[in-house]
């Protein structure tokens, strides 16, 4: 297994140069905060892909409890809130939990306040379902993370996860957005992690794979996201559903 990587957080903005492109790179709540002002319209292929994938995945929820980890602006946790889920979104970002906060609708669903760096603030089991989408490419300690989560979702229920293919770092891809006025391009603090990786922190937190997938970019999300042509045919996504250990496996 690779050893994962460290984000070193800039102690004041810093830039980084790749691919003839010039990015500032933020520490990863405040590149959220600034994110969340366009995050829910602009053209992002990881998220339509994701969103389509991630659904299928998660199947029926109705009458389960669901923590929705690293939930942004709400867009998985007022989903499955939609479907009859009750469902608490977590966040560490502000301005993503002010646009999360702005939707709701249905009852028994609430967003806090959270580093998910820190232990869960969860009784143990608690939850049918845990999910954590595009947010592990932050995450240094994945396997703090994974015993967190093993630790409040219930015996029979599964963890679901969704994150930037690690393939996109080929490419010098990292989680970006780029800031509609002045046009900077802007990358949240992100951890260089590798599959191996998400697969040996899964394993040592005493879960096992119950499913693994990779998605690739194909014709039909080029056409839907002009910045996914230039990713066609490459992996984009990858989703894993995780369970506790069970002998009867």
């Amino acid at each position: 297994m690779s050893t994962p990587g460290k984000c070193i957080i800039p102690t004041a903005f810093e830039t980084k140069l790749v691919n003839g492109n010039e990015y500032l790179v933020m520490p990863t709540d405040e590149g959220y905060d600034w994110w969340s002002t366009i995050y829910d319209e602009e053209d992002n292929p990881l998220v339509l892909l994701e969103q389509e994938k991630f659904i299928r995945m998660l199947g029926d929820v109705h009458g389960l409890k669901i923590a929705d980890l690293g939930c942004g602006t709400g867009r998985h946790t007022l989903r499955m809130a939609t479907a009859g889920a009750r469902v608490i979104g977590v966040d560490f970002s502000d301005g993503m939990l002010v646009k999360a906060r702005a939707k709701i609708k249905a009852n028994e669903t609430y967003f806090i306040k959270h580093d998910l760096a820190q232990p869960l603030p969860f009784k143990s089991e608690m939850f049918d379902r845990v999910t954590c989408c595009l947010v592990l490419d932050h995450i240094t300690n994945l396997r703090a993370l994974f015993s967190e989560m093993k630790r409040i979702c219930v015996a029979d229920g599964f963890i679901l996860i969704s994150v930037m293919h690690p393939a996109m770092l080929l490419k010098g891809v990292e989680a970006q957005f780029t800031e509609p006025v002045s046009g900077q391009k802007i990358r949240p603090c992100s951890v260089p992690n590798q599959i191996s990786d998400y697969v040996m922190a899964a394993m040592r937190a005493g879960l096992v794979i119950d499913e693994m997938r990779e998605h690739i970019v194909d014709r039909q999300l080029a056409e839907r996201s002009p910045r996914a042509v230039k990713y066609l045919g490459f992996p984009l996504l990858l989703l894993m559903r995780l369970r506790k250990f069970s002998r009867q496996i």
